[in-house]
């Protein structure tokens, strides 16, 4: 695996490095040791997967907040998503800072996204699958979400969604949690 830094401290972009041969190829996706010699404490407690039917879906921006943060690692494993992450870690340097990346099945790449940072998706085909591994099991009570196109963050979205939840559509800007 490769790790890439991402702009975002303790964010990465996983890379796998596939070993091929005549019968296809093999790829390490997560190693706990592997993580760890990059400085990253990442065990899965959950696994879940979304599928999202149309393309311009937007899900996002959500989080979990104490005492249940969780780190997660974000593959997508069928169709294409523009994954983004946003640093709401008060004490970061990069608070309020963005950044994103395309995920697909052609392409396997991995995010890692860090404890306090909101994720979210816009999807670029139909029937786009992605995986989540996360740091803690869903905690209703310790989760948020911060408004996808709050101007605080001036994300840069490559397509104005088409299709999104209603709790989705109104979450609250940043300001009113700092």
């Amino acid at each position: 695996m490769k790790f890439v830094p991402l702009s975002i401290p303790g964010a990465f972009r996983i890379d796998p490095e596939p070993k091929e041969d005549e019968r296809g190829f093999f790829a390490r996706t997560f190693c706990r040791d592997t993580f760890g010699r990059h400085g990253i404490d990442f065990t899965p407690a959950q696994c879940s997967i979304s599928v999202t039917r149309a393309r311009h879906t937007l899900r996002g921006m959500h989080y979990q907040t104490a005492p249940c943060p969780e780190i997660k690692l974000v593959r997508c494993t069928a169709g294409s998503i523009w994954d983004c992450l946003i640093d709401l870690r008060p004490d970061s340097p990069t608070f309020g800072q963005w950044t994103a990346e395309e995920l697909s099945a052609s392409n396997r790449r991995a995010l890692l996204i860090p404890e306090l940072c909101a994720h979210g998706f816009l999807s670029l085909t139909a029937d786009s699958e992605v995986l989540y591994m996360m740091s803690a099991p869903f905690a209703p009570e310790c989760a948020r979400a911060v408004r996808w196109d709050d101007p605080a963050f001036g994300i840069t979205w490559p397509a104005q969604p088409e299709v999104m939840s209603e709790a989705d559509r109104h979450h609250a800007d940043v300001a009113k949690f700092t």
